[in-house]
C-alpha cells in the first residue's frame, strides 16, 4: 500500500518544515468531478443502499463552503469511498461541489495538512498520532475503514511451515519502519516465534515482489497492492493484521489495527461543520453503496485507481469498510495501542491521548448509530 511507505525521519522533518510555510508541493492528480455514464448512475439508482437515507443531510444544515477539495490517495485502502461519492453523485446530493484531489504517495499527505494545503483529508488514524505528536492542529471526524487485512506476510513458493516458530532464521524483505512489523510482532507473542530471530532486510515492496519470486528471500512483510501481486506470482499467504493461514493459527486473529479516516484542521472544523457533516453525509452513502454493491464498486474503482478488477477484487476482500466507531476502532486509535511502536521506530516523541485527535460530533449529528464506543 502506498501510503505505508517509509515515513519516520522524514515526515517529521517535513512537518516542521511544512509549519513553517503555507503550503508544500505533492505529486498529485485530481479525478474528474463529472457524473459517471448513464450505465453507472442507473446501477446507482436502481441497486439497494443498505440504510444509505440515514447519511441524508439536514435541510437546515447548509453548508457554509459549496466548493471543496478533499485531498485522498489514489488507493483502495485510503479512497474507495471519497470516489464512490463523487462518481455517483452524493457529494453533489449534499450540496457540495467536491474536488476530490488524489496524490500517489500517502505519506506526502502530512506535510500538506501540517502546512495548510490540505485542511480536508483522508488517510490513516497512524498519520494523526504523528500530527499530533507534532502539535498539528487537526482532528479526525470519522473513520472509514479497517485496513489491517491489507498489511500482511506472504512466503515464497519454496517456503515450508510445520508452525509458525519455522520463520525463526527465515528471511523477510521488508521496509525499515513499515507498519505491518505490529502484526509480526504481536503474532509472535501469540505463537511463541522469537522474532528477533527473523532475518530482516530493508527492500522496497515492489522490489520485494521480485525477490520473492527469485527465491532469494524467503517472504515479504509489506501491503497492498503488493500482497495481491506476490501471491499472483506464486507465493502463498501467511498472515495478516486480521487473518492468517498459519499451520498453527488459521482465521480471524487480532494482530494489528489500523483504520483510514478522514480529518479536518481545527479551524476549517470551526468555520465550516456543516460543511463538514454534509461530506460525511455523502460518504456513509459510498460506504453503503461498496458494502451493499461490491461488484459494481469495483467497476467503477478500478479504472480510478489503475488495478484490473481481478486485483482489486482481492485487494477490498481484505478491507472492512464502516465508519462505526466500535472497539476495533477505539482500540486501534489509542495511542497506548500503537504509540510504543511509532515511539520505538522515531516517528513520534510522546504518545498523545485518542481524545485529543479526534472529534466525533459531526459524525454523531450525522448518524448517531455510528457511535457504538465513545472515546474517552
Amino acid at each position: 500500500m502506498k501510503n505505508k511507505r517509509i515515513w519516520a525521519q522524514s515526515f517529521l522533518v517535513l512537518i516542521a518544515a511544512a509549519m513553517v510555510v503555507t503550503a508544500c508541493s505533492s505529486k498529485e492528480a485530481s479525478t474528474s468531478t463529472t457524473t459517471p455514464a448513464a450505465s453507472v448512475a442507473a446501477t446507482a439508482t436502481t441497486a439497494p443502499v443498505a440504510a444509505a437515507t440515514t447519511a441524508a443531510t439536514p435541510a437546515a444544515a447548509v453548508p457554509e463552503t459549496k466548493d471543496v477539495t478533499l485531498v485522498g490517495v489514489r488507493d483502495a485502502q485510503i479512497s474507495s469511498q471519497q470516489i464512490i461519492a463523487d462518481k455517483l453523485g452524493y457529494f453533489k446530493e449534499a450540496g457540495l461541489n467536491v474536488t476530490s484531489q488524489l496524490i500517489e504517495s500517502g505519506p506526502d499527505i502530512g506535510p500538506m495538512v501540517a502546512g495548510g494545503s490540505a485542511p480536508l483529508s483522508i488517510q490513516t488514524n497512524f498519520m494523526d498520532i504523528i500530527l499530533k505528536s507534532s502539535n498539528v492542529p487537526v482532528k479526525i471526524v470519522a473513520p472509514l475503514a479497517q485496513i489491517a487485512g491489507t498489511q500482511a506476510v506472504v512466503g515464497s513458493k519454496n517456503l515450508v511451515l510445520k508452525s509458525a516458530k519455522d520463520l525463526e532464521g527465515k528471511t523477510i524483505g521488508i521496509p525499515n519502519g513499515a507498519d505491518v512489523k505490529i502484526a509480526i510482532d504481536n503474532m509472535g507473542k501469540e505463537l511463541g516465534v522469537d522474532v528477533t530471530k527473523i532475518k530482516y532486510v530493508n527492500i522496497a515492496p515492489s522490489d520485494a515482489v521480485v525477490a520473492l519470486q527469485k527465491g532469494d528471500i524467503d517472504a515479504l512483510a509489506c501491503w497492498e497492492p503488493f500482497i495481491t501481486k506476490a501471491i499472483q506470482g506464486g507465493g502463498k499467504f501467511l498472515f495478516s493484521g486480521t487473518k492468517s493461514d498459519l499451520p498453527d493459527k488459521k482465521g480471524d486473529v487480532n494482530w494489528m489495527s489500523v483504520h483510514t479516516t478522514m480529518q479536518v484542521s481545527d479551524e476549517y472544523i470551526k468555520k465550516n461543520p456543516n460543511t463538514i457533516k454534509a461530506i460525511l453525509a455523502g460518504l456513509e452513502k459510498a460506504t453503503n453503496y461498496i458494502n451493499s454493491n461490491r461488484d459494481d464498486a469495483i467497476k467503477i474503482l478500478a479504472p480510478e485507481l489503475h488495478l484490473s478488477v481481478e486485483e482489486l477484487t482481492q485487494i477490498m476482500s481484505r478491507n472492512v469498510y464502516s465508519m462505526e466507531v466500535n472497539d476495533t476502532y477505539v482500540n486501534g486509535s489509542n495511542g497506548a495501542a500503537v504509540g510504543e511502536y511509532l515511539k520505538a521506530v522515531g516517528n513520534i516523541k510522546t504518545i498523545p491521548t485518542a481524545i485529543s485527535y479526534h472529534d466525533l460530533s459531526l459524525l454523531k449529528a450525522v448518524d448517531p448509530a455510528l457511535i457504538k464506543v465513545e472515546l474517552k
